[in-house]
């Protein structure tokens, strides 16, 4: 044993990283992407995967960094946190804290996404020239080569007005909308999709009228009288209360709007977030998710909807992501794990709510396929 454990840690992390990035590295590599990505590379055989459902968004976030590519730590280390072992978050991923900017890392989640049987990823966006939409041209590019789409998740930048989205709207539609990766809806004339988190805090959204033709523009909440102006809507929050679902899901088809519903494994921030007096909700080994997922789909809460949005895929502060977990996170931290997630145990657990994900996704396209009645 070393007398040094913080240099073995970092040793052992940087082995597990590269046994865990296995296949995303060489193809990544035969790619040729890394600094300067190829958005013309070929794509990766994905063959005997799951195909994937362009109706089954995960939220995604690409704004994690490490000192090695950022000059210091961007995300893991809030709540007062000091990486790589402490971070900000209850759990620990499998990839140790990891950089969004790092070609391996992004292949590596697209790999795992694809094996969800996922075929979208609603990206977390910042505003125009930020931070995450510095990260949009590596993610694009390495998408096409897994077959994942990019949408777009808008989150409440300072001074984000309704005026200014109509104008983010346009700009990433101007900057990234020929992009092969870029979303568009087949069955609604393929229009791209534009979650809008925290929409609530803007009361007029009548502006949007001027892109409204040409996207699709959903809004976080469940109160439909705040819809008027959307395509949809989504809740984003991992919940196991379905008050007014049906409601929704029955005015969603009355009025031609999209009901996109989010589901989750968990709640958890407690080291992230320091206080916080957000409820925790227990993930009790898959129970949770499978309990939301079922309600999501039954005829009690409005059947089968227009989309599922998975909040979250790599949310790591809030303890609801789905990317795989350590089952052997640095001591003496208190992280929790995903052993005995469906009866799983040691590294298959690790990946236990990204199969669970692709048996509720075949799920949703069956049911979806011949939905029942809703009476």
């Amino acid at each position: 044993m070393t007398s040094n454990p913080s240099s073995w840690y970092a040793a052992e992390l940087g082995r597990r990283r590269l046994l865990a990035l296995g296949a995303a590295t060489a193809a990544v590599s035969a790619a040729g992407i890394g600094a300067a990505a190829d958005a013309s590379a070929a794509p990766v055989n994905t063959a005997g995967l799951l195909r994937p459902s362009l109706d089954v968004h995960f939220f995604y976030y690409p704004w994690y960094g490490t000192p090695e590519r950022r000059g210091g730590w961007v995300h893991w280390q809030q709540g007062g946190h000091e990486p790589p072992q402490d971070i900000g978050a209850d759990f620990y991923p499998k990839l140790g804290p990891y950089d969004s900017g790092d070609p391996l890392v992004v292949a590596r989640h697209m790999a795992w996404i694809r094996r969800a049987g996922v075929g979208v990823i609603a990206t977390s966006w910042w505003g125009q020239g930020g931070y995450e939409d510095a990260r949009v041209p590596l993610l694009l590019d390495v998408a096409a080569l897994f077959g994942v789409q990019v949408a777009w998740h808008l989150e409440p930048y300072g001074g984000r007005t309704a005026a200014s989205t109509v104008d983010d709207i346009r700009y990433i539609n101007a900057r990234y909308g020929s992009h092969p990766a870029f979303h568009r809806d087949p069955k609604r004339g393929d229009r791209p999709a534009f979650y809008v988190f925290n929409s609530l805090a803007i009361e007029d959204w009548s502006p949007l009228a001027e892109v409204n033709q040409d996207n699709l523009v959903i809004t976080q909440t469940t109160d439909v009288s705040r819809a008027t102006h959307f395509a949809g809507l989504y809740n984003y929050a991992v919940t196991t209360d379905f008050t007014g679902w049906k409601g929704i899901a029955d005015w969603c088809r009355a009025n031609g709007r999209i009901w996109a519903p989010s589901v989750g494994p968990g709640y958890r921030d407690d080291r992230a977030v320091p206080g916080n007096t957000t409820p925790t909700l227990p993930h009790d080994d898959g129970a949770t998710y499978d309990h939301i997922w079922s309600s999501v789909l039954s005829v009690e809460h409005g059947g089968v909807p227009d989309w599922v949005s998975i909040t979250s895929f790599n949310e790591w502060h809030e303890g609801s992501m789905i990317e795989p977990v350590s089952s052997n996170p640095p001591p003496g931290h208190g992280y929790e794990t995903f052993v005995g997630a469906y009866g799983r145990r040691g590294a298959a657990a690790e990946t236990a709510y990204l199969d669970r994900t692709r048996h509720w996704v075949r799920r949703f396209e069956r049911a979806a396929a011949s939905p029942p009645a809703t009476g």
